[in-house]
């Protein structure tokens, strides 16, 4: 009878080393850099998508110049040296940028279904710095397509100063950045690309049309006057028309008629009044786009 004998024992496996792996420590400069990466994502997007650049850029055109030309030969803006187009170029400069605005959070939609905001929202910053970066960078993409619209003042005799074309990008971009946070209220618990372009088709065309881009708001039925007022694109139409009229070769008494002053039960709402009032429904609407998507899975 043979006796097998035992086999060794095999000797214990050497411990796996282990990896330390760095996370970055969430702050507020790692905010800030989401905000500025997100920012430079937006304006890297538009230059590179040179077709919507131009698409953008047809409907004020033809606006402007087909619509505001047709529409001359039927009306009468009360003096015979200014025209309907010059009466019309502040406020088509002014709503121009809403679709470029509201679209702007769009893209939310698109990154959702590419997997793209995942990434994003994983990433070890507060969600808030990502949504602040999307309706800034949104904002400055839709300003600088206004500058194409800038130039084109005196074509339609709008004479500009450098000052006042500052004065007028300030203000359009103040513009865009409540639209763009409009725009991510909207988006934020959208998960259908189709969806979402119909609420903004929806949302875009009443905003623009009771704005008083296309009209002076001094004598309006009182529905509409109503409907004018409590439009925040109004407070913002208003002033951008007032800087472009500033240097205008124009009797005062038209001017006034073609740009009268905004009233709430006979006060008259000063310019800085309003930019304020577009200021606060913009971060107000930016704040509750921050909040839906804390909750965003």
């Amino acid at each position: 009878m043979t006796t097998t004998a035992p086999s060794p024992r095999p000797a214990p496996a050497s411990p796996v080393p282990v990896v330390p792996v760095m996370v970055a420590e969430p702050g507020l400069r790692r905010d800030l850099q989401a905000v500025k990466v997100v920012m430079h994502r937006e304006l890297i997007r538009f230059g590179q998508d040179r077709l919507r650049f131009a698409s953008a850029l047809v409907q004020p055109v033809l606006f402007l110049f087909v619509l505001g030309t047709g529409l001359s030969s039927l009306t009468d803006t009360g003096s015979a040296d200014l025209d309907l187009r010059t009466f019309m170029y502040p406020g088509i400069l002014a709503t121009s940028t809403m679709f470029t605005a509201i679209f702007a959070a769009v893209s939310i939609v698109w990154d959702r279904e590419f997997g793209f905001l995942r990434e994003m929202l994983v990433a070890p910053v507060r969600r808030g710095s990502i949504i602040v970066g999307k309706a800034l960078g949104g904002a400055t993409v839709a300003m600088l397509q206004s500058v194409v619209i800038l130039v084109l003042a005196p074509v339609v005799n709008v004479p500009l100063t450098p000052l006042v074309a500052l004065i007028i990008l300030g203000e359009v971009f103040l513009l865009s950045f409540t639209l763009t946070a409009l725009g991510l209220v909207v988006v934020a618990r959208i998960q259908q690309i189709q969806t979402v372009m119909g609420i903004m088709q929806m949302l875009v065309l009443p905003l623009s049309f009771l704005s008083g881009a296309l009209y002076p708001v001094g004598d309006l039925p009182t529905w509409l006057s109503l409907l004018v007022r409590i439009n925040p694109v109004t407070y913002a139409v208003q002033p951008v028309r007032r800087a472009a009229f500033s240097e205008l070769d124009a009797p005062p008494g038209v001017i006034e008629r073609l740009n009268p002053p905004i009233t709430w039960w006979g006060w008259e709402v000063p310019t800085l009044v309003q930019l304020a009032l577009v200021a606060v429904i913009g971060v107000a609407m930016l704040g509750v786009a921050v909040r839906q998507f804390q909750k965003v899975e």
